[in-house]
């Protein structure tokens, strides 16, 4: 059935000499996987670009729910994120992103709420020229709400460790293990609440942000088993460390 429908870029792969296999999460049907032909060979190759993580298209396509790869009849720019792209520390969070997003969304999952959150996260971190180099942390700290495990908001500064099994803030280190730091549990509960427009307002040493993104993947690997390992994280860390 020929749809449309918007969707954000997330990662792709090569396939085959001229080809690639693209995940996009639309709108209308979540994470999908398609199978692009001669997306690099000489003649349409100048449209790859258009594939990169974060870049956002108005997409018309064959959809069948059961069908392993979808396939695209034609394609629009709806957003593109010039400014990221130019930037290498803007391009290295677009690519870490777009791989946590690939493993964090599920196939055929629509939410609207969600989409419209990474859309309107994008279009920020782009317009943003200045005190971004927080902004990936801001996103997975607001993305775990979308995915269902959403810490309980601090209201007391007694509550000094971050328990990530259960989400909560508590007074004593809990015995399973899995909990932060009390240097790291006041900078998670600022992130937690914070707007993208205050998170620069949280003053972080590269050492120390490198420690609080360590500490949020870790809590989404304790809530989402199937988390893949984030190849992309140790570039991120060199670049904002």
């Amino acid at each position: 059935m020929l749809e449309k429908t918007r969707g954000i870029i997330l990662h792709q792969i090569k396939y085959t000499d001229s080809g690639i296999v693209t995940q996009i999460y639309t709108r209308k049907f979540g994470r999908q996987s398609f199978l692009i032909k001669g997306m690099r060979n000489r003649k349409t190759g100048k449209h790859n670009i258009l594939f990169q993580p974060m870049f956002i298209l108005e997409l018309e396509l064959y959809y069948k729910a059961r069908r392993e790869m979808q396939i695209i009849k034609e394609f629009s720019v709806s957003f593109t994120p010039y400014d990221i792209y130019s930037n290498i520390k803007k391009s290295c969070v677009a690519i870490f992103l777009g791989e946590v997003l690939t493993s964090v969304l599920r196939e055929e999952s629509p939410h609207d709420e969600l989409f419209d959150y990474i859309e309107e996260s994008i279009i920020y971190f782009e317009k943003c020229k200045v005190g971004f180099a927080n902004f990936h942390i801001a996103f997975l700290a607001g993305l775990s709400s979308f995915l269902g495990f959403e810490p309980e908001t601090r209201l007391d500064k007694e509550n000094a460790y971050f328990d990530m099994v259960n989400g909560i803030f508590v007074p004593i280190p809990p015995v399973h293990g899995n909990y932060a730091n009390a240097e790291i549990t006041n900078i998670l509960a600022d992130f937690f609440v914070a707007s993208y427009d205050s998170i620069s307002n949280i003053s972080l040493t590269g050492k120390m942000r490198n420690d609080v993104l360590e500490t949020l993947v870790r809590f989404y690997s304790l809530h989402l088993p199937g988390l893949k390992k984030i190849k992309s994280l140790e570039v991120l860390k060199e670049v904002f460390g």
